[in-house]
Order: structure tokens, then C-alpha cells, then sequence
């Protein structure tokens, strides 16, 4: 009975396999404990569950692979957890792209658009968690006055079945009956641009071991990396950006969430990044009005 991570109120907690067992049976929380175990691949003992998949060759290409275990950040994780058990509405970190393959049981998935606003997604709620989430804000997605532009795409997972989480995208994950998955983030050449931008300004010290290894292992991608320019958020780049690498999805994406420092470039250039920042805030405000006028009018 080896012990697992469980996520509860987004704090870790740890707990034998066996306990987690009985609760699953008997539990009547409005919103269970949901178990991420993102060490099964370094245990000494559950580390031969990596034996008993193979990553799918749609997603084979893993560019963190070049910076070695230690130093990536976490990527994999074996998860499960009950029914009503699941994530609030996110997007995953550093641009990465996410793949979730499903053992057993049934995820509903919402996912948003990039452009969509964060403020439309993350509304004060009683508490951030998932089932919360799902009761308070779902249902104003089916609403008329919801963004045409910002419309989800939604589905059911059944076991057997993968789901593709593309970099930038804004989802939610609730487990309609137990369930059991795997699943895996990753950097390939479709991402890069958008990883690297993020990583570069999130994660300075990182970024700089990824170059050095790029540089010897895969020269057209440092080449990318060299001329990315990191004191102009990721939207106003992709918008500009020529480079045919930049995937569909991080080129449209409205935010920078994971990166809070500002760079050099930022403060050499305070005109233009005070000019995109009123644009942006103008066309968020005009935004919340034509959504309020509606409502107001229904």
C-alpha cells in the first residue's frame, strides 16, 4: 500500500493507497478527493507502470525530455477519484499541450478558446472547486448572451478514449462515475514558440538550460528561441509573428497567465506596452458591457 497525493482545496495531501480505497466506497462529499500521483515514475515500485503503456505516437515528441528528469517540470501523472471529484476551469502551464487517456469510468470536458476572457471563466464562486465550478458557471455558457466568440466545445470521455488538450485552452474536467486515467504534458515543434515564450520569461533559469542543450541538439529551434522577443506578451507576438511555427492555438491566445515578471524589454519600452495594455483594457471593458446590456435587457 504505497502512499499517493491527493488534491484537496489545491493542497497535497498524502495517504495510503488502501484508505483512499475505502473513502472511494463511501464518501459523500460535494466535492471528493481527487488523487494526482505525478512520482509513480521515479518510486521504485510503481515505476514498472511505465511499462504497461506506451506514449501514442501522435504525442511522442517531448522537447523537455532535453533537460533531464530533475530539472523538467512535472509532466505525468496517474489520476482518479469519484464521482463529482475534478479540476476547475485552467489552462496548463508554460503553453504545454496535455493528452488524457481514460482507463475507466467518464470525464465531462468543457474547453474555451484562447481569446476567451479570464474574467468570464473565473467569476467569484463559494469556492474554486470543480463541481462548483460546473453548477454556477456551465450553465451561463448555453445562455444567448454568452460570447459567440467564446462558445465551448464540450464532450463526453469513455474509457478507452483520449482527449487532446491543446496549449493555451481553457477547460474543466468532472468525473460523472469513478474514474481512473493517464495523463502527460508536452512541449513538440507544433508549441514551441508559445512554451518558450512562457518558459523564457516564467522560468529564466530553466529556459537557459533548455537553450544550451537546443542549440547543440536541435539548432532550428534555438534559432527560434534566439529571435523570440520576450518584452511583448504572447498575443501581441503571435498576432505579429510570421513564423509558420507557431501553432494555431498558442498564435491566438489573449494571455501571458503564467509568467509575472517583466523583463528588461518591458521597462526599456514603456509606450508601447502601455498602449497594448489600454487596448486591451478597453476592448475587455467594452466586452463586459455588451455582455451586462444584454442580461440587463433579458
Amino acid at each position: 500500500s504505497s502512499g499517493i497525493n491527493a488534491e484537496y482545496g489545491g493542497n497535497s495531501v498524502k495517504l495510503k493507497m488502501k484508505y483512499y480505497q475505502e473513502y472511494m466506497k463511501c464518501n459523500k462529499d460535494d466535492s471528493p478527493l481527487y488523487v494526482f500521483d505525478g512520482n509513480y515514475g521515479e518510486h521504485r515500485k510503481k515505476c514498472k507502470f511505465l511499462e504497461d503503456y506506451k506514449v501514442p505516437d501522435y504525442f511522442s515528441e517531448d522537447l523537455f525530455h532535453f533537460v533531464g528528469e530533475r530539472r523538467r517540470p512535472p509532466y505525468r501523472w496517474v489520476v482518479f477519484g469519484p464521482k463529482r471529484s475534478g479540476t476547475s476551469v485552467h489552462i496548463d502551464p508554460l503553453g504545454t499541450h496535455a493528452w488524457n487517456a481514460l482507463v475507466s469510468g467518464y470525464k465531462r470536458w468543457i474547453l474555451f478558446p484562447t481569446h476567451t476572457p479570464r474574467w468570464l471563466l473565473k467569476q467569484k464562486l463559494p469556492d474554486s472547486e470543480a463541481v462548483t465550478w460546473f453548477k454556477y458557471v456551465h450553465p451561463q455558457t448555453s445562455d444567448q448572451n454568452w460570447p459567440e466568440d467564446c462558445k465551448p466545445i464540450e464532450c463526453l470521455q469513455g474509457p478507452g478514449e483520449m482527449m487532446f488538450v491543446p496549449g493555451g485552452w481553457w477547460h474543466a474536467v468532472l468525473n460523472v462515475s469513478d474514474t481512473i486515467a493517464v495523463t502527460q504534458n508536452y512541449v513538440s515543434t507544433a508549441n514551441f514558440a508559445a512554451s518558450w515564450h512562457k518558459t523564457a520569461r516564467g522560468r529564466p533559469k530553466l529556459s537557459q538550460k533548455w537553450l544550451r542543450i537546443l542549440r547543440e541538439r536541435r539548432p532550428d529551434l534555438a534559432k527560434i528561441a534566439d529571435e523570440t522577443d520576450l518584452s511583448v506578451k504572447l498575443a501581441e507576438q503571435s498576432d505579429s509573428s510570421s513564423n509558420g511555427s507557431t501553432s494555431s492555438s498558442s498564435s491566438s491566445s489573449s494571455s501571458c497567465s503564467t509568467c509575472s515578471s517583466e523583463s528588461e524589454g518591458e521597462r526599456r519600452k514603456p509606450s508601447r506596452r502601455s498602449g497594448s495594455r489600454k487596448r486591451r483594457s478597453e476592448e475587455k471593458e467594452r466586452t463586459r458591457k455588451r455582455y451586462r446590456s444584454r442580461k440587463e435587457r433579458d
